[in-house]
């Protein structure tokens, strides 16, 4: 079976001055060596800003005032879902922050004389923790009901022990290799994480025989040629994309019918020491 060749999207060509600027600045941040997801998110939540500019004639960065970024900001707490529910606080600070940042880029690049985002006032935020927490008891629930008997919940059985084990970001997951792991040694080598920064997780026993045998037995089944020596692999054998990993996990959570509802990062907030016969995996609350 041959791998699928996803085709880019041409880039939409600059219509006004302030576009422009955005793809220059986008350009810069690539530079800088930003990840392709970060600098994705300020094209999305930049976007979004132009996008209302457009609908009132603002083309030009030296038309954005302090006060103009204010009205946005009160567009932001007023919008509505499509369900009729407003941006959370947390939303409303992601849109911004990225403006901060472009603004005060463009600043030091000379295309404006002034930041107007400068003393933009940003939503305060809250340390709530997650409505859902699952239970020692409730994890092994969703874990022993993947068909470890079949590759693919014997890939899903592995997926969950390394993230419950590790506390693994989702990207981690997705780009682990099979030369980032050191089973032997209980190390996982994460490359490029959170900050572009690599570094090495603890992994628990236990999760790492389930790893293990999903290398040895599961993942020979899922692997094409050329074998990119990813870790987890889906059915059709490439590499996850972050909604299929999300998918995968929720739908374990679901099939366990705890009455919760959650995906990958859930399982990064378990509060303590997650204690199996045999072993102890570090899980608090992993920043």
């Amino acid at each position: 079976m041959a791998r699928i060749t996803k085709v880019r999207k041409p880039q939409a060509v600059p219509e006004t001055p302030i576009e422009s600027l955005m793809q220059d600045h986008l350009r810069a941040l690539a530079v800088q060596n930003y990840s392709a997801h970060t600098v994705r998110n300020r094209q999305v939540h930049i976007g979004f800003f132009l996008q209302w500019c457009k609908e009132r004639g603002l083309t030009d960065p030296v038309e954005i005032t302090r006060p103009v970024l204010e009205r946005y900001q009160r567009h932001l707490f007023h919008y509505r879902k499509k369900n009729g529910e407003p941006l959370s606080f947390r939303s409303q600070h992601s849109c911004l922050v990225p403006l901060r940042v472009w603004f005060r880029w463009m600043t030091r690049q000379n295309h404006i004389l002034h930041n107007p985002a400068s003393e933009l006032e940003l939503p305060r935020l809250g340390r709530a923790l997650p409505k859902n927490i699952f239970s020692a008891q409730e994890v092994e629930r969703i874990m022993q009901l993947c068909e470890v008997e079949e590759p693919i919940g014997l890939r899903d059985r592995a997926i969950l022990e390394v993230l419950y084990s590790t506390g693994l970001r989702r990207m981690e997951m997705i780009a682990l290799k099979l030369y980032d792991l050191s089973l032997d040694r209980g190390l996982v080598l994460v490359r490029l994480g959170k900050g572009q920064k690599d570094r090495y997780v603890p992994i628990g026993e236990r999760a790492a025989a389930w790893l293990q045998k999903y290398v040895r037995e599961a993942r020979p089944q899922l692997a094409i040629e050329p074998d990119d020596m990813t870790v987890f692999l889906t059915a059709q054998g490439e590499p996850f994309s972050r909604d299929h990993m999300s998918f995968t996990v929720k739908e374990r959570v679901d099939a366990a019918q705890l009455g919760k509802t959650g995906s990958c990062h859930l399982f990064r907030h378990y509060a303590g020491f997650r204690t199996i016969p045999g072993e102890c995996i570090f899980a608090a609350f992993k920043q």
